[in-house]
């Protein structure tokens, strides 16, 4: 059942107010960098203010979150250029109308999600991954805005050549222009660091803002942006034709992948922190609801953003009368007061940009996962190297995959060990040849679920722990406390076993078997085979008997 805006009731004049002023606050540091966010995606200017107006509207009135800011985002504003750049050149109107076409269909992907209720498919992005992937995006997008930064033209396709291009034109620097630009970084930086609270982002804008206007920016060869055409936008179908869609489809999915991710993930850190209830599948509709009405205003694909989520959390909002209040915010800046916009210089947006890139890139997770986890960091090289080498939607594709392979890894070769009893405590000892817990006994423990790409690893650390024993092994009991499934494939291996092993006067047996494990058995027919008696509850249950039945 559909519930419109669920995510501001119940309404409370006092809660609306204190929720309208945060709303105002995070118009102040949202507007500057949306300005930024249409550097990432190539797109004009003023669709960088179209993108907090209706899509944060449609949000509100279909979404459950709360606390969820939906706007532009940079790694999907990075997907989409890396998709239409070669379509198109940047700003132009089929560059525009591809970003509108994007838009809706990633709107219709993730309609389709709602309605297959495939909000899941976030838990499929490991972290691990999704701060590989980011780190490529911030190396990505950094380098491509350092031209603007430094005054140079860039011309090259692609990070490496991009960067190698500015390296081999670094003597002709446009100095004002990397003046400017380091003010801004400076600017920016500092009021981060000393002052979050204050919009550094706001003031470095309006500061340059106000000088190019003033000093002749564009009169000593600071580029700036130009006439920005006011106004709101208009609501209309982008005009594209059915063959450009075919080659965006794979665009818009990789951007549905990472909405789904960073939007679910972020909104349950925040539904968690607050104690409210999350409705995963209404949250997709709003998201789809808000990609359509991107689509249908001109502007680019929107996400979930982590960053301004915790702005506008750490401006005091508790709903999304927040958003509304920006938007409206937006909606005065359209009407009235673009036209100082023209004077802000190009490499300001460019500055904007590289902050945005450098917090993109977590060097203080990086370096926790290089410590605790080796593996996963090596993961998480991959996907950087391959989003900066080959490019962002190929980026995401491999994030994907590199996360489900991960899970693969765990279930294929999962910690498995015999256990053994010491000073009353029971211990998991690596499976080696004549590993025992006691003369005769074997307590095999399996921590994972048995299907058909991991049962051969099964059988043969069991033939292994029975046919290198240095006494016979006559019993060889299962800790099943981890085994919550096992398919055909396996339940008939287990058959073939257990006569192998009878064969050698071994017994096969299983302890803390979970229900469904128990279900399982039942349906493969392995209680038909497996003795009943060598079935227990406990481990100690299991020595017990063992013990009592072989005592003489």
């Amino acid at each position: 059942m559909l519930k419109l805006f669920q995510s501001v009731r119940p309404f409370k004049v006092a809660t609306a107010v204190r929720d309208a002023l945060a709303g105002f606050a995070l118009a102040a540091m949202n507007i500057p960098q949306a300005l930024g966010y249409t550097k990432i995606a190539g797109m004009p200017v003023v669709t960088g203010l179209y993108s907090l107006l209706l899509p944060a509207i449609a949000f509100a009135a279909f979404g459950s979150s709360r606390y969820l800011v939906v706007s532009a985002d940079s790694a999907t504003a990075a997907i989409f250029a890396s998709g239409a750049a070669p379509m198109a050149p940047a700003a132009s109107p089929r560059y525009v109308a591809l970003a509108g076409a994007v838009a809706l269909l990633t709107a219709g992907f993730l309609l389709l999600a709602r309605l297959l209720k495939l909000g899941f498919i976030a838990d499929f992005l490991s972290q691990t991954v999704l701060t590989g992937f980011l780190t490529g995006v911030g190396f990505q997008v950094g380098v491509a805005v350092l031209g603007e930064m430094l005054g140079v033209p860039v011309s090259a396709r692609g990070t490496i050549a991009q960067f190698a291009q500015v390296l081999g034109r670094l003597p002709q620097v446009h100095r004002p222009t990397v003046a400017v630009s380091v003010v801004v970084l400076v600017t920016m930086m500092l009021t981060h660091r000393f002052a979050p609270k204050v919009p550094g982002a706001l003031i470095a804008v309006a500061g340059a803002m106000t000088a190019s206007a003033v000093w002749n920016f564009s009169g000593h060869g600071i580029a700036i942006i130009g006439p920005v055409v006011g106004g709101l936008p208009q609501f209309k179908l982008p005009e594209v034709s059915w063959s450009d869609l075919p080659p965006l489809l794979s665009v818009a999915a990789s951007c549905s992948v990472m909405i789904i991710t960073q939007s679910a993930a972020t909104a349950r850190v925040y539904a968690a922190r607050h104690d409210e209830q999350l409705d995963e599948n209404a949250d997709l509709a709003g998201l789809s609801a808000a990609n359509a009405a991107a689509g249908l205003s001109g502007t680019f694909v929107v996400n979930g953003s982590p960053t301004q989520t915790a702005m506008v959390e750490g401006a005091g909002a508790q709903s999304q009368v927040a958003q509304l209040a920006t938007a409206a915010v937006v909606a005065v800046v359209l009407l009235f007061l673009t036209r100082p916009i023209q004077y802000l210089p190009r490499c300001v947006l460019g500055a904007l940009v590289f902050v945005i890139a450098i917090r993109l890139i977590k060097v203080r997770n990086i370096l926790d996962l290089r410590r605790e986890s080796p593996g996963e960091f090596g993961l998480a090289l991959i996907a950087a190297v391959v989003v900066v080498a080959a490019g962002v939607e190929q980026g995401i594709v491999l994030a994907m995959i590199l996360s489900l392979l991960r899970i693969v890894q765990h279930s294929y070769h999962p910690h498995t060990g015999v256990m053994t009893l010491k000073d009353g405590i029971w211990q998991l000892n690596p499976v080696t040849a004549g590993t025992m817990t006691e003369p005769g006994l074997v307590l095999y423990r399996f921590e994972a679920e048995l299907f058909y790409a991991n049962v051969n690893r099964f059988s043969e650390e069991v033939r292994c722990l029975v046919g290198q024993a240095p006494t016979p092994v006559r019993w060889l009991i299962v800790d099943a406390e981890s085994i919550t499934h096992v398919d055909y494939s396996a339940a008939r291996l287990i058959e073939r076993l257990q006569k192998r092993l009878r064969s050698s006067d071994t017994e096969l047996g299983f302890a803390r078997m979970p229900f469904g494990l128990r279900a399982d058995f039942a349906r493969h027919h392995l209680n038909e085979v497996i003795d009943p008696s060598l079935i227990f509850n406990r481990l100690h249950e299991a020595l017990g008997a063992f013990e009592k039945l072989h005592s003489h």
